[in-house]
């Protein structure tokens, strides 16, 4: 019924990962695929046996060994980070989709355990357009039994570095059934470790997951064991109640251990989906409606709540008074605090001090605060956003010359322009040219000044326009092959102001160029920000409406273009993307 082959695809650092493909014979007009992701410690192998078992003959079945398992290089039981492995998915999809013509609509998706949790991870980071998701007895909150064992680990990791422990996950606390526990038992390819880095990611990112459920739009399959010695029930029902797709179901398998998949009993998991993905199949795709989330749904809604003013006498009311007149005081001492202050939080110039990621005050107590103010992960996220604009920026500046396509590089809202001309200054081809615009006279003066600095006069110019302009936009020439949005959208909640710019860009950007657009997904102090922080705008509260990025992204597709890439930092916060102009 199948043949077996394996191969390997190159990731995101050009690491080659190895997985396996079983090709169906019952060949079909379109191609339709299940992707198998195993379980911490295992590999490919340990999922091999659901090809047949699924009773699924009209799909071809993908199975990795993620990195540092099985066949795939890596130290054992490690990788560079959790967020690595999740951008590995998106790149085995992606190989998957050139290689063998299957798109992602046709695909659906089988995780267990940690790899439930790197699938589910990596549907609400990159939102793939995928038919199902089923996740058997994700590994949201590990029972370590050793008191306080969590925080321990994680004072060790800063002391130590990254280190490595064994499971104590024995064979017959996985499954009743006493051969797969004795190939557990016996095969070399089980990394019995897991190191501190990949176990503390995983927490993390369970967290930030069950948390932000709700931004998951895909058909979802839960699948609970009822005796799972390994894993905790109650964020797995948390995350179930959180998923908005009508399609969804929750399972109780009475008696089940962790090994769902493999269990004495199996075909009762295995026949729950089996329906659940014949019956996402039985009808057509249909993309979540996103469009106007900004109107209606959950993250208007939290954004209305933090709009909201408090009650005068609440203790909620007092403590962030008390917090902002603290910033307040803090500004005296610190330049990073100062500059927020004085130009809002999420200013240009504000940005530009967080990029040069320096401690500028003159006193030792202000430099003591810049740091601390500097190391916010919100800080550190805008950071790594700023070298994932530049890696892609990069990136397609490469894939325009090697097609002998002019590149001439469009920034909407540059700020000082720093990142961007940080990014040209790193390119194999100069731009043809580069002009940047932003609203401030502040931030065009200061990017005017940078420009002449870099010797950059000849190429770049930097002028002052609205971003949301739409004629303004339309009307640039000649036209720009490569168009950035960094740092924008963010700041606004209206998604007709969005459509205004995009449509603008739309008209502007050459045929076949590429847009380069941020978007923030989650943020961990979204209510700090709003109670504490002021805007650039007039001095408001700065209140920022997440956008999940299936939102985003389908604001930049109805605006004519296609995502074809994607970064996420380590936190989960900010995304880089990169659309083509259709």
């Amino acid at each position: 019924m199948y043949k077996n082959s394996t191969h390997t695809f190159i990731s995101h650092d050009q690491t080659e990962l190895f997985y396996q493909h079983w090709q169906s014979s019952s060949a079909t007009e379109n191609k339709k695929a299940i992707l198998l992701f195993h379980r911490g410690h295992e590999h490919s192998d340990r999922v091999a046996h659901l090809v047949d078992e699924l009773n699924l003959p009209e799909f071809d079945f993908f199975a990795w060994d993620a990195r540092g398992h099985g066949e795939s290089p890596g130290e054992r039981g490690d990788a560079p980070s959790f967020s690595a492995c999740v951008k590995d998915i998106q790149y085995f999809v992606k190989h998957i989709e050139a290689q063998y013509g299957i798109q992602e609509q046709d695909i659906a998706v089988i995780g267990q355990s940690v790899g439930a949790v790197l699938s589910a991870t990596w549907v609400h980071d990159y939102a793939p357009k995928i038919r199902a998701l089923c996740l058997a007895s994700p590994a949201f909150d590990i029972k370590l039994y050793v008191p306080f064992a969590e925080p321990g680990l994680r004072v060790l990791s800063q002391l130590k570095g990254n280190f490595f422990i064994q499971s104590y996950v024995k064979s017959n606390m996985l499954t009743h059934d006493t051969e797969r526990a004795k190939s557990y038992d016996t095969d070399p390819k089980i990394a019995r470790a897991i190191s501190v880095r990949m176990l503390l990611g995983l927490y993390d990112a369970s967290a930030r997951i069950v948390d932000d459920a709700q931004n998951i739009f895909v058909p979802t399959q839960v699948l609970c064991s009822g005796s799972d010695f390994v894993v905790h029930q109650k964020p797995q029902v948390e995350f179930y109640q959180k998923l908005p797709h009508p399609q969804k179901e929750f399972h109780i398998l009475d008696g089940f251990f962790h090994d769902t998949l493999g269990e004495l009993n199996r075909e009762i998991a295995l026949e729950k989906i089996r329906r659940f993905i014949t019956q996402c199949f039985a009808q057509q795709y249909q993309a979540p409606d996103v469009l106007n989330a900004d109107k209606i749904g959950t993250s208007c809604a939290i954004a209305e709540q933090l709009s909201s003013a408090l009650p005068k006498k609440s203790f909620k009311n007092a403590f962030w008074e008390l917090t902002k007149k603290n910033l307040k005081i803090g500004s005296i001492f610190s330049e990073g605090l100062k500059i927020g202050e004085k130009t809002g939080y999420d200013s240009g110039s504000t940005l530009d001090f967080v990029y040069r990621n320096q401690t500028e005050s003159q006193n030792p107590i202000g430099k003591i605060i810049d740091r601390q103010y500097l190391n916010a992960i919100g800080w550190k996220g805008i950071r790594v956003r700023k070298q994932n604009i530049e890696f892609l920026l990069q990136k397609y500046a490469d894939i325009l010359a090697q097609k002998r396509k002019p590149i001439r590089i469009l920034d909407i809202a540059s700020g000082h322009g720093r990142y961007i001309l940080d990014a040209v200054s790193q390119l194999k081809k100069q731009p043809d040219s580069i002009l940047l615009r932003d609203y401030s006279a502040i931030n065009v003066q200061a990017g005017q000044e940078m420009i002449a600095e870099r010797g950059l006069a000849d190429i770049a110019q930097f002028v002052q326009a609205d971003a949301f302009d739409t004629a303004s936009l339309a009307s640039i020439k000649p036209k720009p092959t490569l168009a950035v949005v960094s740092g924008l959208y963010e700041l606004f909640s209206d998604n007709d102001l969005l459509r205004q710019s995009l449509t603008g860009l739309s008209i502007a950007v050459a045929k076949d160029g590429y847009l380069i657009y941020t978007g923030q997904i989650w943020h961990p102090q979204q209510e700090f920000i709003a109670r504490a922080l002021t805007s650039h705008r007039e001095g408001d509260a700065w209140v920022m409406r997440l956008r999940s990025q299936a939102e985003m992204d389908a604001l930049v597709e109805e605006a004519g273009f296609q995502k074809v890439d994607q970064c996420i930092d380590e936190f989960g916060i900010f995304t880089v993307s990169v659309a083509q102009k259709r």
